[in-house]
């Protein structure tokens, strides 16, 4: 690392590392000064030395929510005007953050075939109602970064070999060895394509119509970069990296996480960093856990990570009734390092993807649970290995259904397993992500799966808005009972510093059937030993297990239990959560 702490010459020094050996028709120094003066940034700006101390730009109080824009309906307004009504009359003051996945005009993948960076999807609204979300939360939004559109604009350009964009995309021979190629689909990796100068081959890692970018090119670079800039201009303060791990191809490797990918990825937080200091990156990164936790880089790269290996375990842990990979995965997650965190999820619009569980589970017990998964109406998405083979790479399934019964079949504590699920993940160390149709109990989208033909549509219901309040102001319903019950814990722990993202964690040894792990507050004050029962049968937790400080008094925060010296045990009903912490 350069000695000097100017920003251009940082920037050059990531520059030298993502193109050595490139020859570019532009020298580093100048193109750090184009991308710093795309950032509205003094290329003599001081920026801190490489080993000062990292802040965290979380706390406790952090939650967000994931959605798309227009998850929720309503005659006669934009579905960004009706999703931020929503936010303001269910999710306020105790969710603050909101993903809104992509709302940019696109082609397919429900939004992750961007056409167009620089706008706002017409049938969503515009710029001026991403503001108004912006003001009063902090908002995530998804840069599509490996790929975009093949109707975009700059793709077209690329066919007609002329403007912006027409040398923008990866094109390889089509006789090239790709068997290193590490995909998550089983179509053609090459695209052909007619330009105005003859037949190419282009990369799409996805699917044809996303068609992937060449970073060798630094005008691409740079165009992220003004992208970048605008979105921080409408208040976007939450940068997901979509796809990132894939960004950087080299022919005769794998073409994922290459080391000019994090390079690219530690360029892109310089100058996020000090054009907007409260901004963080998020990588998207489903790929094994080990290779996941090299997104931190030395606390330079992603601020947080997506916790991948987390929704597979989980479901898992609570349709077996026993928690022992959860726990030994637990057991070997490093703490996050100061100005770093993990975000935690169980569901998303996607599904409970498995290469993350690939090394943590056994290939029999994915098996078993996406049979599982099956039986309860779940879809399989596939991916094509190295060796040819058709492996499951990802569970289409919502969550609420998901979690309805065990390996023996649907019960009747489906809502209690899905409430422990959300009580386990909202206690662990890094910051929660709760997804749109987990808040509100949605199940499988039979119809929508129809209509597209798409797996994933099982988990992308659009709710028409007056009939979900409608059901949610009625008490029997499962929508109106999950809110309530989650809302509850998502208010208890915004009040906790001892679930501060980065607090201590330490996993505990209960057996089986009881999975728990102890917070304690960066200030060491506070203590919560959180404890879950994860099987159908009651069981006892012993207190003598927990260790718990006489001097200090103790209770559930979940069912305000005091917890005297007199109480031996408490008994844990099949899926029941305490949260057991300490008071003056």
């Amino acid at each position: 690392m350069t000695s000097s702490n100017l920003l251009a010459d940082k920037i050059c020094h990531h520059l030298d590392v993502i193109y050595q050996g490139i020859e570019l028709p532009i020298e580093h120094k100048t193109l750090a000064n184009q991308l710093i003066s795309t950032m509205r940034l003094s290329p003599n700006l001081e920026t801190a030395m490489p080993m000062a101390v990292s802040q965290s730009l979380w706390t406790e109080k952090d939650t967000i929510m994931i959605t798309y824009g227009d998850s929720l309906l309503q005659s006669g307004e934009t579905p960004l005007k009706t999703l931020k009504s929503f936010l303001n009359q269910y999710c306020q003051p105790h969710i603050n953050g909101v993903h809104i996945l992509p709302f940019f005009p696109y082609s397919s993948d429900d939004g992750f075939s961007v056409i167009d960076y620089s706008s706002v999807n017409e049938g969503l609204g515009d710029w001026v109602d991403i503001e108004a979300i912006s003001s009063e939360f902090n908002l995530m939004s998804d840069l599509v970064i490996n790929h975009c559109s093949a109707r975009s604009a700059w793709f077209q350009n690329f066919m007609k070999s002329e403007g912006i964009g027409h040398d923008y995309f990866y094109t390889a021979a089509p006789d090239i060895d790709t068997k290193q190629v590490v995909r998550p689909r089983t179509s053609d990796l090459l695209k052909e394509v007619e330009t105005a100068q003859g037949t190419q081959y282009v990369w799409c890692t996805f699917s044809h119509d996303q068609v992937d970018f060449d970073f060798r090119n630094p005008e691409v670079l740079k165009a992220f970069v003004e992208i970048i800039r605008q979105y921080i201009d409408h208040g976007i303060r939450t940068f997901r990296l979509d796809a990132v791990a894939f960004l950087w191809k080299e022919l005769g490797t794998s073409c994922i996480n290459l080391d000019q990918t994090h390079e690219v990825i530690r360029l892109l937080r310089s100058l996020i960093e000090q054009a907007c200091p409260q901004a963080i990156i998020i990588t998207e990164t489903n790929i094994p856990n080990h290779e996941n936790l090299t997104y931190f880089g030395n606390a330079n790269e992603a601020h947080a990570i997506y916790n991948f290996s987390l929704p597979p375990l989980l479901v898992n842990t609570l349709i077996t009734g026993n928690g022992d990979h959860l726990k030994r995965w637990m057991m070997g997650m490093p703490p996050a390092q100061q100005g770093t965190t993990y975000f935690n999820f169980i569901a998303s619009h996607d599904g409970i993807g498995l290469r993350p569980a690939e090394g943590l589970l056994q290939e029999n017990e994915i098996n078993v649970l996406v049979n599982t998964m099956q039986s309860f109406g779940g879809l399989v998405s596939w991916r094509t290995t190295e060796n040819g083979d058709r492996k499951p790479y990802e569970i289409n399934i919502a969550l609420f259904d998901a979690l309805q019964g065990t390996q023996a079949g649907p019960d009747k504590y489906g809502i209690d397993r899905f409430i422990c699920a959300h009580a386990i993940m909202l206690a662990m160390e890094g910051i929660p992500g709760i997804y749109i149709h987990s808040l509100l109990g949605t199940g499988n989208d039979y119809d929508k799966v129809e209509n597209t033909n798409q797996n994933r549509s099982i988990n992308r219901h659009r709710w028409e808005f007056s009939q979900l309040q409608d059901l949610l102001s009625q008490p029997h319903t499962q929508h109106h009972q999950v809110l309530k019950r989650l809302m509850h814990l998502i208010e208890l722990r915004t009040e906790q510093a001892a679930f501060h993202p980065n607090a201590v964690q330490f996993t505990l040894h209960l057996g089986g059937q009881l999975f728990g792990f102890w917070r304690q507050s960066m200030d060491r004050r506070q203590s919560i030993f959180c404890v879950s029962n994860i099987s159908l049968e009651t069981q006892i937790l012993n207190l003598a297990d927990m260790n718990l400080i006489q001097t200090d008094n103790w209770k559930d925060l979940l069912s305000g239990q005091e917890i005297t010296e007199s109480l031996a045990s408490i008994e844990l009903k099949p899926y029941q959560t305490v949260w057991i912490a300490n008071y003056k």
